[in-house]
């Protein structure tokens, strides 16, 4: 009797990236990255100050203050997030080269990385709901699961040409208040009765249970709307198609490209933020609707965005760069501590929040409720400092952060040994 094959299973030809495989700049971008995005969480754990119609920045505090704000309102504001997502995208489309590089079938490249988002948006959810509201691993996770289905395959020119579509789509819909701006019209949209920031967030929650509720609402909200709607999803494309150009793995090659990407990149996202962070301390006279959540200043500002974290993006490939050329810096401690922070990523984002909701939120110990703007960024400065320290330690002892083993034991399985794979990290 003529026995019928049973069908080839589906493998990962290897497991995930090894330690020599690793380039500064990726690391490098994402370890100063936690920094930039620690600083710009800080504004809503400052539940006991007075807020303006933008419900973000506290309006009050002393003059050091108000500098934190109009530094933070031009340079982070809407800056990071879209830098988060360049870096997210890159490092989607690296796994997936790997993968398909070693044998692995493009189908079940593309199955790992719809694994990948599925347990991230879970992670995400469970991160909002434990401890911070405004998590974006889920929202990402959303986004990429979109994108991945998409766009991992298809050729370089058409994953350009949707990013620059989706960045012109978002040029279209912010269209009518940036002719409202041009037009000197700065009420024309907008509100003055926006929420303050922090409600959605439960800081100022004194009950855990009811915090914890209120968080799970607002993570539920940011991870299936802002994962599709937000202005992240060209950052995505850019960086599957960066990555496929090895901008960051080899930034020699592409200096031309990144310094002028640098220099565009920052001079319009922080002009676009400038009349936002003016308005913001008391040096432009405007409607308070022009500073609320859909004001005209408020979308100038987040469209700008887009070009801003693209900025920063060419700004670390080429600190990459000309560290290389400099062996005595490219090995500094501080450099190597900077990139195992960006190694171990998603551990210190969680311990972020580990540190700063049960010492800051009204739930915990409360101290948001005694701390300004520039208090504030000192104490998330000194949170990034600690971690930057724990991530050099595990990285002198050559082990991984915990959040990255337990992710990887949930994408990979269990090691097992494959030829030419050996060794996984």
């Amino acid at each position: 009797m003529r026995t019928i094959p049973r069908p080839r299973r589906a493998t990962i030809a290897r497991g995930a990236v090894r330690t020599k495989e690793r380039a500064l700049a990726p690391d490098l971008a994402r370890g100063v990255m936690l920094l930039l995005i620690v600083l710009s969480n800080t504004a809503f754990h400052l539940y006991a100050a007075r807020h303006g119609s933008s419900g973000w920045h506290p309006v009050d505090g002393s003059p050091v203050d108000h500098a934190v704000q109009f530094l933070m309102i031009v340079m982070l504001d809407q800056r990071v997030y879209p830098l988060f997502a360049f870096l997210f995208g890159y490092g989607m489309m690296q796994l997936y080269l790997r993968q398909t590089a070693a044998g692995t079938r493009e189908r079940t490249a593309v199955a790992l990385l719809r694994r990948r988002s599925l347990f991230l948006i879970v992670l995400g959810l469970l991160h909002a709901t434990l401890l911070m509201a405004g998590d974006v691993l889920g929202s990402y996770g959303v986004g990429s699961l979109v994108i991945g289905l998409l766009f991992l395959r298809r050729a370089d020119r058409t994953i350009l040409s949707w990013a620059l579509g989706l960045a012109g789509l978002t040029l279209i819909f912010a269209g009518p208040a940036l002719q409202a701006a041009v037009n000197g019209d700065l009420g024309a949209y907008g509100t003055t009765t926006t929420e303050p920031s922090y409600t959605a967030f439960a800081a100022e929650e004194e009950d855990p249970l009811t915090a914890a509720a209120t968080r799970l609402r607002t993570g539920l909200q940011i991870t299936f709307m802002a994962g599709l709607l937000s202005l992240t999803l060209p950052q995505f494309l850019l960086g599957f198609w960066a990555a496929r150009r090895r901008v960051l793995e080899e930034p020699g090659r592409h200096l031309r490209l990144l310094t002028v990407t640098a220099a565009a990149g920052l001079a319009i996202g922080w002009l676009g933020a400038l009349p936002s962070a003016l308005a913001h301390v008391g040096a432009l006279d405007v409607p308070p609707a022009a500073v609320s959540e859909a004001g005209v200043l408020t979308q100038l500002r987040d469209v700008t965005g887009i070009a801003g974290g693209i900025g920063y993006v060419a700004c670390f490939g080429l600190l990459a760069h000309w560290l290389s050329t400099r062996a005595r810096l490219h090995g500094s401690r501080p450099v190597v501590a900077v990139a195992a922070v960006g190694k171990r990523s998603l551990s210190s984002y969680l311990t972020h929040s580990l540190i700063f909701s049960p010492i800051l939120a009204a739930w915990g110990l409360g101290l948001g409720a005694h701390l300004g703007s520039a208090t504030m960024a000192l104490f998330a400065v000194g949170v990034w400092l600690a971690t930057v320290l724990a991530a050099y330690e595990l990285e002198r002892r050559d082990l991984r952060g915990p959040a990255e083993v337990v992710l990887r034991r949930l994408i990979y399985g269990r090691p097992r040994p494959v030829a030419g794979d050996a060794v996984r990290s």
